[in-house]
Parts: structure tokens; sequence; C-alpha cells
């Protein structure tokens, strides 16, 4: 099934969205990779804000490359989603409702997103050229000593994802295997 979701994304409009699904997002997204992560536990540990509301927020695992002239954004390719697991079951209890990233994700990432009614999307790694083309817009809004890692307030347009874990747990990953095993 194909989904074109308008940000930010709800409880509800995740539940409709099933492992496999086409998805392509419209609105507004963070990137932050595991520096940036291991910021936001550090704040969180200190009693400090968050620099955005992570309530029904996405985020987007990327460093993009710096902008040519004339572009808003560089190369925008998903960096390997494990690297945020010891970091992504806290920010799904404050209300995280999707992850963008390429990989496996571990059993305990999973069992936060059934709890947290999350979504993981799988971008696809070699089409960064694609990805960054229906990002609009792109501002630095935290840790810029971070460089090319700093947290980004994108906006995007049809950005396309696929559901790989959905808010049920379903993974696409072993979904995918199973049946092909099974031929």
């Amino acid at each position: 099934m194909t989904h074109h979701i308008q940000l930010p994304l709800t409880r509800e409009k995740a539940a409709k969205i099933k492992s496999g699904d086409t998805v392509y997002l419209t609105g507004q997204i963070y990137t932050a990779r595991d520096a940036a992560h291991k910021r936001f536990i550090e704040l969180l540990r200190h009693g400090d804000e968050l620099p955005f509301d992570i309530e029904d927020a996405v985020i987007f695992y990327v460093g993009p490359t710096p902008a040519k002239p004339g572009q808003v954004i560089g190369s925008a390719g998903p960096t390997s989603s494990y690297r945020m697991d010891a970091y992504s079951p806290e920010l799904l209890k404050l209300g995280l409702r999707g992850m963008i990233g390429k990989g496996k994700r571990s059993k305990s990432v999973v069992n936060a997103m059934r709890e947290a009614g999350a979504v993981y999307f799988g971008a696809i790694g070699g089409a960064a050229a694609l990805l960054a083309s229906c990002i609009k817009t792109c501002e630095s809004i935290a840790f810029e000593d971070l460089g090319t890692e700093a947290v980004h307030l994108l906006t995007v347009k049809d950005f396309p994802v696929v559901a790989i874990i959905d808010s049920a747990g379903e993974d696409l990953y072993v979904k995918g295997r199973t049946a092909y095993l099974g031929r």
C-alpha cells in the first residue's frame, strides 16, 4: 500500500502504516546521528530540554554533505540505524514517532517502538541525490560544532521511504527473509 503522510506523524497516522508500505512524507523532519543522539540523552539526564519538540517527530539518521551553490542541501543518504539503538528507546518513550535510516534495529528498539506506536522507515542509501531533491529547506538548529552531524530541521515534500518496522513490530527484513526461504 502507498501512503502520503502530512507530518507530524501522530500515533493514529503511524498505526495505519504497515511493514512493507511505501510512504511519502511531507512536512518537517529532523536530522540527527549518533553524536547528536548521545547529546540528547545527556541533556535529558541533566534535566534540560531537547532542542526540538520530540512529540510526533520524525528523525532522519543522516549527516548531509554541504550544499553546493544554489542547492538547499548536499547529498542526504541515510546512515546505519543500529548506531542510534542505545539512545532510541528513551526518545521513543518521549513521543518520537518515526525514524528514517538503513539496516536492522535491535530488539529493545522494536519493543520500544511497539509501546510508543512508532514506525521505522528505510531510505535507499544509493539514492542520496534523489532524497536531497525532496528536501525543500534546511536549517541548522543545534550542535553546530558537530559539522555535518549537527541537528537540522528539514522541510520535505514527498520524501520516499519504505516502512521497515511498523508500530505493531512487524519487520520487513524478517518477513521478507521468511517469504524467500519459504519458496
